[in-house]
């Protein structure tokens, strides 16, 4: 009894050794990066009122992060995958919207902010365009997100927003 026992606890151990050594793609620090995003959000505009609600998770083995957006009145509603591109090393967000609208954005995190940009394209004026989004962990633990447009090195906000954490 005493060998079954024995035999018993260490193919126990076995299995909890090998289940914290699993081959995590997305388990690094790379991938990390933008987890101060994660969590389920009201959303303010610059005035203080609500601009929508935002449920922000892990998914596909901690690889994408998935962003559900709706705005508050209901109408407007839109989800994102954020993920790590090992290949560029860079950060990669698709928005898709209950309108028709995309954005493919790319870029980095630097300090605390995580900065993505569309490429550039030319407007319908022929004007060089590019859309940018912010996101600043911010010490509080909200979280602000600056949209601009930039045309040709003029800058025009489309939205800055405040990301406080609902509380259960």
């Amino acid at each position: 009894m005493k060998q079954v026992i024995i035999l018993f606890l260490g193919l126990i151990i076995s299995v909890g050794l090998n289940a914290q050594s699993s081959d995590c793609k997305c388990c690094t620090d790379k991938n990390s990066e933008f987890d101060f995003w994660v969590g389920s959000w009201n959303v303010t505009n610059k005035k203080g009122d609500l601009a929508g609600t935002s449920v922000i998770e892990k998914i596909q083995d901690n690889c994408i992060i998935s962003e559900n957006w709706k705005s508050a009145k209901g109408t407007y509603t839109g989800m994102s995958s954020n993920f790590y591109n090992t290949k560029t090393d860079e950060w990669e967000q698709m928005w898709l919207d209950n309108q028709g609208g995309s954005l493919h954005l790319k870029g980095k995190r630097v300090g605390n902010q995580m900065i993505l940009q569309t490429d550039e394209v030319l407007n319908k004026e022929g004007k060089t365009f590019v859309n940018r989004i912010t996101w600043t962990a911010n010490d509080d633990g909200t979280v602000s997100q600056l949209w601009e447009m930039i045309t040709d090195g003029d800058i025009t906000v489309a939205f800055n927003g405040l990301y406080k954490k609902v509380k259960y």
